[in-house]
């Protein structure tokens, strides 16, 4: 059994990175915990009536509850740090309380967005800077048996069906995860998030209407760091090989 743990800054995120290949880790007998920094409270309120921050940070903290059954995530820490001002947080403060969890549940797993942010929203690119420096701390209080292997999660197809497009791969990807029995856990987990049908139907048209066609069967991952010492990734071509987390 291994223990697996994502570090994203929104609600929604969890599902739209990696919920096919927590929803497989689930099914092969692992723990997940995912730490989530803010609530969301600057996203869209969707088809509800919602007239405050306030109230759709907890709107928004609901639907990820139920995001998590959907995908079995087994331990769920919400920091609400405020939405969409993590480069104004104290960043020192927000890696010890990435680290501290990191100390406390040992994870053999840790995965965060790449220094791109994949879309290159400041809070996804500060969560990794924080997630990367947490795990390195983290390393000098634990065995090295308890190191966690650090990867950045990539979503290649993102920009597939909207016309906007990301900011150039920080790294590249050297590993992806098999999907396809999962696609409906990931598309209930995306579903779930019906406040933000905006952002799931430019990535995922169909999804919030309960056609998960659209759903790739692979999830796409870059291993940065393991044993303690920083790995440096090497695109592998055309094959990009399977992996398990």
């Amino acid at each position: 059994m291994k223990k697996v743990m994502v570090v994203f800054p929104h609600p929604d995120d969890e599902s739209f990175a990696c919920g096919g290949t927590l929803a497989k880790c689930k099914d092969a007998g692992h723990e997940t915990c995912y730490l989530c920094i803010t609530s969301g409270c600057k996203g869209r309120s969707g088809p509800f009536e919602i007239d405050c921050r306030e109230k759709l940070a907890k709107h928004r903290e609901l639907e990820l509850k139920t995001a998590a059954e959907v995908l079995g995530i087994s331990r769920l820490e919400l920091f609400r740090y405020p939405d969409g001002s993590l480069q104004n947080a104290d960043l020192d403060e927000l890696v010890d309380k990435i680290r501290e969890a990191i100390e406390e549940w040992k994870p053999n797993v840790v995965v965060t967005f790449p220094p791109d942010g994949v879309t290159g929203h400041p809070d996804h690119i500060v969560t990794c800077e924080a997630t990367t420096r947490a795990v390195k701390q983290a390393e000098a209080s634990l065995t090295q048996a308890e190191y966690p292997d650090l990867y950045y999660v990539s979503i290649p197809h993102y920009y597939d069906h909207c016309p906007d497009h990301g900011p150039k791969p920080a790294v590249p990807i050297t590993g992806k995860v098999d999907i396809s029995g999962y696609r409906i856990q990931k598309g209930e987990a995306l579903k779930a998030h019906l406040s933000q049908e905006y952002s799931v139907n430019r990535a995922y048209p169909g999804v919030i209407d309960g056609d998960f066609g659209v759903i790739g069967c692979y999830e796409y991952f870059t291993l940065v760091r393991s044993a303690g010492k920083a790995i440096e990734p090497v695109s592998v071509g055309g094959s990009i090989p399977l992996i398990d987390l």
